[in-house]
């Protein structure tokens, strides 16, 4: 009562003139504006999103075939996913050294790709193309564990609205980048290929010294204000789909582009505001008195009672504690902590816990991503034209970053209120998957919309979810490794469902829809297949592997019922520093 009474006043309360520069510096230094300056990170961390706008470019100026152009697809994906590198960086070397590192890799892989794509360098050989695509889209895992990590570290009892909201910016970097290169370079896919080298290694650049690991703060208000940052990414979000939608109806002048993105840009920059408010807050209750007299009387005893028990903890045992330190990561693996506590690497991958969780997202994502990645083929199997299919892809865009948010902020809610198991959303989550799955196979006319809405949306919401829930259960000391890790599973699925087993019928139908009509294979330059048929069966069993993989979650769900039931976020309290 005492804290809240205090920053309503706060906030009402303004600067004097020598005030102004103590609050910059604060402010700068401050984990509000770490906060925003991570939203721009991320808000620049999904160049990948756009291969689809820039290929063509690639394919048409190197001569690639579209085997060979799909092989540099699996190389981005490779790339994109596999962030083992930056977390074994990043558990030792500072932030700023992981942000520095991701932004050479990705001017150096995009910059490269772009001199090749222009001419200014002799034609590269196809792997070497695979390795500046590969080390470019890497990139992004830099700033994922830069400034994702670094920010469930700084408000660890609202990681999971914080990983919502970090990841739905990540999901709207496609369409805020899209608009800045129509903006500076107009309808020029190869300009584009320069801005996501340049730019997102810029604002890494800029921000290296922000971006750190702060000790907590108790903040009044947190997780209000964290809904008032979801609150300007979905107008940002709304904006951009109609902007999106607008850009395919009519035409656009340059002026009228340049507009747009101002705009865009306004939006982006207004998380800065609520940032600067908050560091107000701040700035104020600690110029209050610390605690009033009777909260000292109270509070005095209970801190040194913690301390006279640590203390004795630590003199009754410190033999057991050089025994522990002196212990190999090897010979530990099986000594587990309790859930919630600091594990190490090889306790986490070894848990039946992580293998759990792992099979779920092998399932989950693995399926997700198939699905997306086939979805302008599914369009155009089931005969809608281009402009349709085109379509599709911003539905599933812009409800990608609708499932972040939502899983995100809804898990944080049904934790805190029901003390229901994160992991329990993860199989809500991968149950509406399935119905999206369903909807493909066995089409009916404008179904396919829905589907696109339902597979972007649970697509989106399943990353969230993971990364909270390997948090929580492992601890933050080697987070930005576990994390990395967790996430390997989607490449994986991703391969195996979509290269060997969709791809894979599919080109099974397409022949025989050619046999059907008396040709062969080498009559026809492109093989395609038209119909409802093309994609039942795979998609028949994308559903059948992620409703497995949603009762694989529901065991995790059974097995950490009793620990989501406790106060998991405790520790992190009493550790806090409090205004």
């Amino acid at each position: 009562m005492v804290e809240e009474a205090m920053g309503s006043v706060s906030i009402r309360r303004g600067l004097k003139g020598h005030e102004l520069l103590p609050f910059t510096v604060q402010f700068l230094r401050g984990r509000w504006f770490a906060l925003f300056a991570s939203f721009l990170i991320m808000a620049g961390a999904g160049a990948t999103y756009l291969f689809g706008t820039y290929s063509k470019e690639i394919k048409a100026t190197l001569g690639y075939d579209q085997t060979t152009l799909n092989l540099l697809g699996f190389f981005k994906d490779l790339g994109a996913n596999v962030g083992v590198l930056s977390g074994l960086v990043a558990e030792v070397t500072p932030t700023w050294f992981v942000l520095l590192l991701g932004a050479v890799l990705n001017f150096g892989g995009y910059f490269m790709i772009w001199l090749a794509v222009t001419g200014k360098i002799a034609k590269p050989k196809v792997w070497q193309m695979c390795i500046y695509i590969c080390v470019g889209a890497n990139s992004q895992n830099f700033a994922n564990t830069g400034a994702l990590v670094t920010s469930v570290k700084n408000f660890p009892e609202s990681r999971g609205a914080m990983l919502g909201l970090l990841k739905g910016f990540t999901g709207l970097s496609g369409a805020v980048m899209t608009q800045l290169y129509l903006a500076i370079y107009g309808n020029d896919s190869k300009s584009l290929i320069l801005l996501i080298g340049w730019l997102p290694a810029a604002i890494s650049v800029i921000f290296v010294y922000t971006i750190r690991t702060m000790r907590p703060v108790r903040h009044p208000n947190e997780l209000r204000v964290l809904y008032h940052f979801l609150y300007a990414s979905i107008v940002l979000a709304v904006f951009l789909m109609a902007l999106t939608l607008a850009e395919k109806l009519l035409t656009f002048s340059k002026a009228e582009y340049a507009g747009a993105t101002t705009v865009v840009c306004f939006l982006l920059f207004v998380p800065l505001f609520i940032s600067i408010r908050e560091e107000l807050v701040v700035w104020n209750i600690k110029k209050q008195p610390i605690n009033p007299p009777n909260e000292i009387a109270v509070e005095k005893p209970r801190a040194e009672a913690v301390e006279s028990k640590q203390e004795a903890s630590n003199l009754s045992s410190p033999k057991q504690a050089d025994e522990k330190a002196e212990k190999s990561c090897f010979l530990t693996i099986f000594d587990r902590p309790d859930r919630g506590e600091d594990y190490t690497i090889l306790q986490a991958l070894t848990s039946i816990d992580m293998l759990t969780l792992f099979l779920a997202t092998f399932c989950g994502l693995g399926s997700s991503l198939t699905a997306v990645d086939n979805l302008g083929q599914i369009g155009e199997s089931l005969g809608y034209p281009n402009k349709t299919v085109t379509s599709f892809v911003s539905l599933v865009s812009i409800w990608n970053y609708f499932g972040r948010v939502f899983s995100g902020f809804v898990s944080e809610t049904l934790l805190a209120k029901y003390k229901l198991p994160r992991p329990l959303m993860m199989t809500a989550v991968l149950l509406l998957a399935c119905i999206g799955y369903l909807l493909v196979a066995f089409p009916a006319p404008g179904s396919l919309y829905i589907a696109s809405i339902i597979i972007g949306f649970s697509f989106g919401a399943q990353l969230p979810l993971l990364f909270a829930i390997i948090s929580e259960l492992f601890g933050l000391k080697h987070y930005s490794t576990l994390f990395n890790c967790g996430q390997l599973a989607s490449p994986l699925g991703s391969y195996i469902f979509n290269v060997k087993i969709t791809g894979w019928l599919y080109d099974r139908e397409a022949l025989k829809d050619l046999a059907e009509k008396g040709l062969t294979r080498s009559s026809v330059k492109e093989l395609t297949c038209i119909g409802t048929h093309c994609y039942r069966v795979p998609f028949i069993i994308l559903a059948a592997v992620t409703f497995f993989g949603a009762l694989t979650s529901l065991i995790l769900v059974v097995r950490t019922r009793s620990f989501y039931k406790s106060d998991i976020y405790k520790k992190f309290r009493e550790n806090a520093e409090k205004l």
